[in-house]
């Protein structure tokens, strides 16, 4: 079985955007993003990434954790190890030419589709953004002397069958939260304004990262979370000396760094792709069903998320290991991601949500 990134290597973090939105060009923004083979340690922080790839109705990642510690580099370095993806030509939300159901108005109106290939959108959502930037803009003075629908497609619209990324997700406006809620349960963005509207699919793999300490999430932005995955400073030397000097060795020749690690880049995009392909055919036995559910409710976990996410992510897991059927190692290695943002709090308990995790996995299933 392939091992993940880090595991045989331990790798590196530098920043790179790859979105959508329009910015500034500079010589930082033409450098080939950081090569996500590469990152060190955070191998929960990898796998939950790599399981949303292969997984989309996981619901998304959630990284928590110190400052520094390689949150954002790991969700940017994902656009451009994601194998593109067939589109539309010409439509503006990106829709897929096999899914006839979701096609927006406008490709349902062509008599033919012809698809091309295109990247998997990561679009930046910046906390300070209006609502009109992320959900889309009407043009209500051409709509009434004309006639015409005039919509300028928000961030929403871009990060469509793609990911929409969050940096310090716990600090976005209680409107956006709103918007974002209503849009992740529907799988479509409404856009009214005086009289008119428009309706436009927007489903999307949602990553936020943030630091705890700077403020809490709220519980229903929270729970639409599937995975959440806590990350820290490493604290052994070895590991951290390899930080500084794949870092360093980027900044100097990010194109030599990058060249140097495409190989493992390639044999990792096979990897997401035999994965996806295989996911259907991977058996969910009732054991796994059983055990899940004894797990949730030793844990006390409200309604039944919780077991879904688990099973879900344990099958993509499944997927990436080439392991034909979920079990107890699979279950095991997706557990706390899956299930530490779900726990009840007792204000009498100050254990951690993911010692508890644990602790509950280690009575059920063994050491």
């Amino acid at each position: 079985m392939d091992s993940l990134p880090g595991d045989h290597d331990r790798g590196g973090e530098a920043a790179a955007v790859s979105t959508r939105t329009k910015a500034p060009r500079s010589r930082a923004a033409t450098r080939a993003p950081y090569p996500f083979a590469a990152i060190v340690a955070q191998e929960e922080m990898l796998r939950a990434l790599l399981v949303a790839a292969v997984d989309g109705s996981i619901g998304g990642v959630l990284v928590l954790g110190d400052r520094g510690t390689g949150k954002s580099t790991a969700v940017r370095a994902l656009a451009a190890l994601l194998p593109p993806m067939k589109a539309v030509e010409g439509c503006r939300f990106g829709c897929d030419p096999g899914d006839a159901a979701a096609l927006c108005e406008a490709c349902r109106a062509k008599p033919r589709l012809r698809a091309v290939e295109v990247p998997v959108p990561v679009v930046d959502l910046p906390l300070g953004a209006t609502e009109d930037r992320v959900a889309g803009a009407l043009d209500i003075e051409r709509a009434l002397a004309e006639g015409v629908k005039a919509f300028e497609p928000g961030l929403l619209a871009r990060a469509h069958r793609g990911f929409l990324y969050i940096d310090e997700v716990n600090l976005l406006e209680d409107h956006l939260v709103d918007l974002l809620l209503d849009v992740a349960a529907s799988g479509e963005n409404l856009v009214e304004r005086e009289g008119i509207s428009i309706r436009h699919p927007a489903r999307f793999v949602l990553v936020g990262s943030g630091n705890p300490e700077e403020g809490e999430l709220r519980p229903q932005l929270l729970d639409r979370f599937g995975l959440c995955v806590e990350v820290r400073t490493p604290t052994d030397l070895p590991t951290r000396i390899e930080v500084i000097r794949r870092r360093d060795s980027y900044e100097r020749d990010h194109a030599a760094f990058c060249a140097a690690w495409e190989k493992e880049q390639v044999k990792l995009r096979r990897r997401i792709l035999a994965a996806r392909a295989a996911l259907p055919s991977i058996e969910v036995p009732d054991a796994a069903l059983e055990r899940a559910a004894q797990l949730c409710m030793a844990l006390g976990t409200d309604g039944l998320r919780g077991e879904l996410t688990l099973i879900r992510a344990a099958r993509a897991h499944a997927a990436l290991e080439e392991v034909e059927r979920v079990g107890d190692d699979e279950l095991r290695a997706v557990a706390s991601p899956a299930l530490r943002h779900r726990l009840r709090r007792n204000p009498l308990d100050e254990t951690s949500s993911s010692t508890r995790v644990e602790r509950a996995v280690a009575e059920l299933f063994g050491q």
